[in-house]
């Protein structure tokens, strides 16, 4: 913002305070509300924003499950599959790989936060890692391929309409 002295009522100088924008006659950015855009298209997730989307939403459902339920069940698969799906759709055209990427990640995270380790060490942690993803690798599968095919999906989608231009 630039400070332009002027003239007051009073008679002595005042300061002005010039928006750069207003200034040269430019309409202002368009803004965003409640998560959309005011042209009516939502706002879309960056590379990083995904993984850290990914992580938070499936290490809280698996909370919420071990919560509810005492264990990781049907409602941690339910919810990383509604989290996959989100991903996909809302992540941005030149960050698209990130959607199936993020997904396994957080699983792999909330698994181990959240799944049952009989013994200590870190060795312990590896085995109850392995055999939480192989007990869980239809959902774990499902999710990444939902993921994959609605960001491939996106992709030709995209490129027959820049193709078109």
């Amino acid at each position: 913002m630039a400070g332009v002295p002027a003239p007051s009522r009073s008679g002595g100088p005042r300061l002005r305070l010039r928006l750069p924008l207003a200034a040269r006659g430019e309409r202002p950015a368009e803004g965003r509300v409640y998560g959309r855009q005011r042209n009516g298209r939502p706002t879309r997730l960056t590379a990083i924003g995904t993984g850290v989307a990914a992580l938070v939403a499936t290490v809280a459902v698996a909370g919420l499950d071990r919560l509810v339920f005492g264990g990781l069940g049907p409602l941690f698969g339910i919810g990383y599959l509604v989290i996959c799906f989100q991903l996909a759709v809302r992540v941005r055209f030149a960050d698209l790989p990130a959607a199936p990427i993020s997904g396994p990640i957080g699983f792999a995270v909330a698994l181990l936060l959240f799944g049952p380790v009989t013994s200590t060490g870190t060795t312990a942690q590896v085995v109850a890692l392995a055999t939480g993803l192989a007990l869980r690798a239809g959902w774990l599968f499902s999710g990444t391929g939902l993921a994959a095919a609605i960001v491939l999906a996106r992709f030709v989608a995209q490129r027959r309409i820049h193709r078109a231009r």
